[in-house]
């Protein structure tokens, strides 16, 4: 009786079954992809792990990553946004216009470059649900018009920007908050960070919180899964997809600010391209294309995971375009497991 007792409490854990449970987990496999990445580019040069090292690549990211939250939202709806890149350009260049060019108060012009993004978004939004057209056709199209757009408000770089629209810029340091450490000469506590890379952290928990804990989080995964088994379950899915579109939006606003804090002015060039960026982090994190499943962090992780290879490869100077060689094998390869994936399950 105890050797059966016994063997019962024994078949009860099986490490097997837990490891397998841990790797299901959509987030931890770019986890361990970025962790066997920075030991690579830290073993070819160790200058990579350094604290001013590190200090860039989170500024590199933060775009993307900003960028990645809506663009998460989307795909986890089954979705896909191309203009994400352009109507955050265009968002940039409204605000920045209006500030300088025709002196509107920088508060007015930051909420402007906000109705820009969210109203974008919600057009996004409204063709999805009311016209039935793809969301690729519809964003690709979207796409066009925020960049023949962008190019209409500004056709040059728009300098001498108010302190507001540079916000995201500013950097600080461990030792600024904490005067105790002033004098050390750690250099993880005098390197400095900018607002924008902490102020994307900061996001990133806020909407992983809302997919998990709320009900229009576990409304905007059902929809993935299935809008027409949401649709019977009372899910209202145009309102929800119209909310996701919005809530992108605004983030692209978001992304926009900072970018603008990083370069310190407003470009119609800048960020144009980065919708394949946030698409390339998203699928990378775990996202699945395919809607209603993937993690919000996972998306960070992917972006993170595009920052060190892009990073990596300039340390141990490898040609720049090798550097989207790899970023689109690491595409591939990320939707193909996600497929393979899918057949499983």
């Amino acid at each position: 009786m105890t050797a059966k007792v016994k063997n019962t409490e024994s078949a009860g854990f099986n490490p097997m079954q837990t490891v397998r449970r841990i790797l299901t987990i959509p987030a931890v496999g770019p986890l361990l992809a970025l962790i066997v990445a920075g030991a690579y580019f830290y073993s070819q040069n160790p200058r990579f792990l350094t604290a001013f090292n590190i200090s860039l690549i989170l500024q590199q990211t933060s775009l993307i990553a900003a960028l990645a939250i809506g663009q998460t939202l989307i795909i986890l709806t089954a979705g896909i946004d191309l203009s994400n890149g352009s109507v955050m350009a265009l968002g940039t260049v409204v605000m920045t216009t209006l500030a300088v060019q025709s002196g509107l108060d920088p508060a007015l012009a930051l909420l402007l470059c906000f109705v820009v993004t969210i109203g974008f978004g919600v057009l996004n939004g409204v063709l999805v649900t009311q016209l039935n057209i793809p969301p690729f056709i519809v964003t690709l199209g979207t796409l066009n018009i925020a960049f023949a757009l962008t190019r209409i408000v500004a056709t040059t770089t728009i300098t001498n920007l108010p302190d507001l629209h540079v916000i995201f810029g500013q950097r600080y340091a461990v030792d600024d908050f904490l005067p105790q450490f002033a004098e050390s000469s750690n250099a993880w506590l005098t390197t400095s960070f900018t607002t924008g890379a902490m102020a994307v952290i900061v996001l990133y928990f806020i909407v992983w919180w809302l997919l998990r804990e709320t009900d229009f989080g576990r409304h905007v995964y059902a929809v993935g899964d299935d809008p027409e088994a949401a649709r019977l379950m009372g899910i209202p899915v145009n309102r929800v997809l119209i909310t996701v579109y919005a809530l992108a939006g605004l983030f692209y606003g978001i992304a926009g600010w900072i970018l603008v804090g990083r370069i310190g002015s407003g470009d119609p060039n800048a960020g144009q391209t980065a919708n394949l960026d946030s698409i390339t982090a998203v699928v990378i994190g775990g996202t699945s294309l395919f809607g209603g499943r993937g993690n919000v962090l996972g998306s960070l992780i992917g972006a993170l995971i595009v920052g060190v290879f892009i990073n990596g490869l300039q340390i141990t100077g490898v040609d720049p375009l090798y550097q989207r060689l790899i970023t689109g094998v690491l595409v591939i390869g990320a939707v193909a497991l996600d497929q393979f994936s899918q057949r499983i399950r």
